[in-house]
């Protein structure tokens, strides 16, 4: 389904049956539509962009799912802001009903690998991070995202952002009722399609199936008719294409076809993150995301790396609009040298390291003439002294390390 946020060329006017507001939010385009509902560029109140995602459900038809969608949009609004859009707000009593997210500027990973080939290299090896990032912050909220795909993963330019997570398992009651399937068959795991319970790890299938379409153009299970490729995914053993090394061993293991063999989401991160970051591993949670978020941010500030656009193709430019074009801001002037000097020579002159370890000295020096000479006198002067040769030293070295 298409997506949260996608490069504003994509953003098409609105039609004559589209509604016009949602609730207090101005809707101003369209981002895309799929079985769940049409997506809209809207306005908060203030005029910043939104996404707002009308939903295709009548409650009335659907006996106490209401309160159901209202608990599941509720723990996605507590989705730590590791690499995902945010949930702003939802109207669960809407006619219809709709979900409001953060909005962000860049292709989807579909329309990026579709226009620009296969992603490779660093790039590959942050967006792997990034998604992995996304994943583990949703699972760790209790939410389960179940349309993990390349069209639900903005490359924005901070960095790769997972969005819609929640939606699916939020309308599962109407499942029931209308005998849609949720998902993307491409990307389901097997459990999706036998009946069985779904859980995190089936979001870590569709997360290995998303990198391999990645890397290779196209999905781990093919992407023709939706029976050939639930028979395979069921049935046959993935093609990885030009995956390699860790990360293809990885990503096999996540496309096993038992739930309970393949890593949880916080290990696929941990073993993402151990060569760049060793310590990473042994660290909590909050700042184990913080480092998957680092890592997956592009090294220029653009979208995620990859070959350059071939003949015939059409790159998708990322372009602010209007809203986000930061004033020019005058640089802030710089303190004259002296004024830092000064500055620095009076944080030494204080430093309670510096004055600690000279009186330590002194106490030693005047205890030792105190001891040889049992003289009080000359055992104060010694004290003295010593403190104020050791502290002269130290804020000398100090001065000369800091300049």
């Amino acid at each position: 389904m298409p997506t949260l946020g996608v490069a504003v060329s994509a953003v098409a006017p609105l039609r004559s049956r589209d509604p016009v507001t949602a609730g207090p939010y101005r809707l101003v385009g369209r981002l895309g539509h799929g079985g769940q509902g049409v997506v809209y560029l809207g306005e908060d109140p203030s005029g910043a962009p939104v996404a707002v995602k009308v939903l295709h459900v009548d409650w009335a038809d659907i006996p106490h799912a209401r309160e159901q969608f209202a608990r599941e949009i509720a723990a996605a609004r507590q989705v730590a802001a590791f690499c995902t859009a945010r949930i702003l707000a939802a109207e669960v009593d809407g006619d219809p009903p709709y979900v409001v997210s953060e909005y962000i500027e860049g292709p989807t990973l579909y329309l990026r690998v579709r226009d620009r080939g296969p992603v490779e290299g660093t790039g590959l090896d942050r967006l792997a991070v990034g998604t992995a990032t996304a994943l583990t912050a949703i699972h760790e909220a209790g939410v389960v995202h179940r349309d993990f795909k390349p069209g639900n993963v903005i490359l924005g330019p901070d960095g790769p952002r997972v969005i819609d997570f929640g939606i699916a398992h939020a309308l599962d009651a109407t499942v029931t009722v209308t005998s849609r399937v949720m998902g993307t068959p491409p990307y389901m795991a097997p459990e999706q399609f036998t009946g069985g319970g779904l859980g995190a790890r089936a979001d870590v299938f569709s997360w290995a199936a998303t990198i391999v379409f990645a890397a290779c153009g196209r999905p781990p299970f093919g992407d023709d008719t939706g029976p050939a490729v639930m028979n395979r995914i069921l049935h046959a053993d993935p093609e990885l294409g030009g995956l390699s090394g860790r990360l293809a061993a990885l990503v096999g293991q996540c496309l096993d076809k038992e739930p309970q063999a393949r890593p949880t989401a916080q290990d696929v991160l941990l073993r993402l993150l151990v060569q760049a970051d060793p310590v990473a591993v042994s660290a909590p949670l909050e700042t184990v995301l913080q480092h998957g978020s680092e890592a997956a941010a592009p090294v220029s500030g653009g979208p995620v790396s990859g070959p350059a656009p071939t003949a015939g193709t059409r790159e998708t430019v990322t372009v602010a609009p209007p809203w986000r074009v930061p004033e020019a801001q005058p640089a802030p002037a710089a303190a004259p040298a002296g004024h830092a000097t000064a500055r620095r020579f009076g944080r030494q002159v204080v430093h309670p390291g510096g004055l600690a370890t000279a009186a330590v000295l002194g106490l030693a020096g005047g205890a030792v003439v105190e001891v040889t000479r049992h003289a009080t006198v000359p055992a104060l002067v010694t004290a003295g002294v010593t403190f104020a040769v050791a502290y002269a030293v130290r804020l000398a070295v100090a001065l000369a390390v800091t300049g």
